[in-house]
């Protein structure tokens, strides 16, 4: 944390506490490395490409930092128009471009935009939505593998399209049994299905701009491989690496196609709610509709500061509704579980009838799924156990796609800061450590919006005791736990606003030459202003070096790049319990 703060003040210090020596460089770095190697400055106002002194003045290739202020000024170098077209349109005007391709679905054009801050200001969040995602798709196959009751299969498809959608249950007056267990329910469940089951997935549009960005990228690094010393303070190959997380985040979202139009998802609800029938005490079931508007399955609609995020259906906002979904899924996947089993048996849900045989069409015959709302719910009810308070096997699902979004996070990111670190001046200078900002910064939004999807959670679990003091101090700690989850959310959306404005500044900084100034070529960030010098004329091996360099930068970010795309497609898509489809 010492090292960000200092990173963060000098980067500060390096922009805004010397305006007048900044505002513009006096002569060209070029024309400062003549006057050293005249001698106008004296024997010893020059040094090599390592920093040391030079036995001959002549011999000069670097200048050292308050050489260079004195020499140059402080302000940067000549802005170049054709230089900043040419980098700005090849370097980071594709990635903005392939931000239309990301998923949103608010149909609020607000949420929409801060979907869009959130993802760029934090990446890692962006990445880890995206592999908690297809990780809870292939956790409700397993979870759901072991039930053969009717409609699993659509319970399954369902419950996974609703991964954006706060969904809520009621379990009284048997409404969710009555879903799982009356065969009038089946139009329910396929109708629900029917109206979930359309597509944000690759179109041609999404595919063209996937390819352009991909194009223009590979190009690009030709280009710069090429002819390494053409403009390399403006140079854009580390943004190009900073920004590459961008795209196996969008092929990610692509694959998944998520269910997050709000108004679909509210129509598909309220459709099949419709059909929704609930079994009664005299054994005849009703339409849900003419009992009461309670409905086993519907969206959360409650306005409070809590669940804010949680009702945005924007698929970055996943993270959020970690706890409820999975606590949702395990409800109804016990229910499934229970009511399988006694099928198995041959337990009719009215106990005083006998079991009726299936058919090749009908494997449970619909007069064993008749009865009484408390048959109904006692014939999906377990007394083995109950689900977990957090949910099973949740913390590995969070483990696992933290480690993928970091992957990608700070290997695009630390492609870009080892770009800049091994390009003369080597060290810590305003570029990496403007990249080094971000990165930490995109992690620590991902930490807090984390942490406040676990104390949003606890804040809601029941606490049941029968001792009144306990109870009470349970509720406090909850109160406070709904305080400070607030708090923290608030806190990282503010930091992820920050942090797009940050890269964005950054890269209009890289390639307008704000950056090349004394200070930021020298790398004083990193080396301290007494042993910070500015390399001016590069050496075969610093060319070599920069070469190099650059090809590894290039394939450590490809490389993070690739294993997240791989991860997404190993997970993706697993095998559906009682799938209708399969051969």
């Amino acid at each position: 944390m010492k090292l960000i703060s200092r990173l963060f003040s000098a980067l500060l210090l390096a922009l805004t506490l010397y305006p007048v020596r900044f505002v513009s460089a006096t002569k060209t770095f070029a024309q400062c490395l003549n006057e050293v190697q005249n001698g106008t400055y004296g024997p010893d106002a020059g040094v090599d490409n390592s920093g040391r002194p030079v036995p001959n003045i002549q011999d000069a290739t670097a200048i050292p930092y308050e050489i260079c202020v004195t020499a140059c000024g402080g302000g940067s170098q000549p802005f170049s128009w054709s230089d900043f077209s040419s980098e700005f349109s090849s370097w980071l005007l594709p990635w903005l471009a392939l931000l239309s391709q990301l998923p949103f679905g608010a149909n609020d054009k607000l949420e929409n935009f801060l979907s869009v801050v959130l993802t760029i200001g934090s990446p890692t969040l962006a990445a880890y939505s995206a592999a908690l995602t297809v990780l809870n798709g292939r956790w409700i196959a397993r979870r759901f593998s072991s039930s053969s009751y009717p409609n699993t299969y659509q319970a399954v498809r369902t419950l996974s399209s609703l991964q954006q959608a706060p969904i809520e249950l009621a379990t009284s007056e048997s409404l969710l049994a009555s879903l799982v267990v009356l065969h009038e329910n089946d139009e329910w469940w396929i109708e629900l299905l029917e109206h979930l089951n359309y597509t944000h997935t690759w179109s041609i549009s999404a595919a063209t701009s996937i390819a352009w960005v991909l194009i223009a990228y590979i190009f690009t690094v030709i280009e710069s491989l090429s002819n390494v010393l053409q403009g390399v303070e403006v140079n854009g190959q580390a943004v190009g690496s900073v920004w590459l997380w961008l795209l196996p985040v969008v092929i990610a979202w692509l694959q998944i196609s998520p269910k997050c139009d709000s108004v679909r998802v509210k129509d598909a609800l309220d459709r099949a709610n419709k059909r929704a029938y609930v079994a009664r005490p005299d054994g005849n079931p009703k339409p849900a509709c003419s009992v009461s508007d309670h409905r086993g399955l519907s969206l959360n609609e409650d306005d409070d500061a809590l669940h804010n995020d949680a009702r945005c259906t924007s698929p970055i906002y996943n993270y959020s509704r970690l706890f409820s979904w999975t606590a949702a899924v395990e409800e109804i996947s016990t229910y499934f579980r229970e009511a399988t089993r006694r099928s198995r048996l041959f337990q009719p849900v009215a106990t005083d009838t006998e079991w009726v045989p299936g058919n090749r069409y009908t494997a449970i015959h619909e007069q064993n799924r008749c009865g009484t709302s408390f048959e109904v719910v006692a014939y999906c009810t377990s007394f083995l156990g109950r689900p977990t308070r957090w949910g099973s096997g949740v913390w590995g699902r969070i483990i696992v796609a933290s480690f993928m979004a970091l992957l990608l996070q700070w290997g695009t990111a630390g492609a870009a800061i080892f770009v800049v670190w091994q390009t003369p001046t080597k060290g810590l200078g305003c570029r990496s450590g403007s990249y080094l900002i971000y990165a930490v910064f995109s992690t620590a939004v991902w930490a807090l919006l984390l942490l406040s999807s676990i104390l949003s959670h606890y804040s809601t679990l029941n606490f049941p005791s029968r001792d009144l003091r306990e109870t009470e101090r349970y509720h406090a700690r909850a109160e406070l736990a709904a305080m400070l989850s607030v708090f923290l959310r608030r806190l990282g959306k503010t930091l992820a606003a920050a942090n797009t404005a940050w890269i964005l500044t950054t890269c209009i900084f890289q390639f307008s030459a704000f950056f090349d100034r004394c200070y930021c070529d020298s790398s004083a960030l990193g080396l301290g202003f007494a042993k910070a010098y500015n390399v001016i004329q590069f050496t075969s091996v610093d060319l070599s070096t920069m070469r190099a360099a650059w090809i590894g930068g290039v394939f450590m970010a490809i490389g993070s790049a690739a294993l997240y795309v791989g991860f997404i497609n190993v997970i993706i898509n697993p095998p559906l319990p009682n799938n209708p489809n399969r051969e």
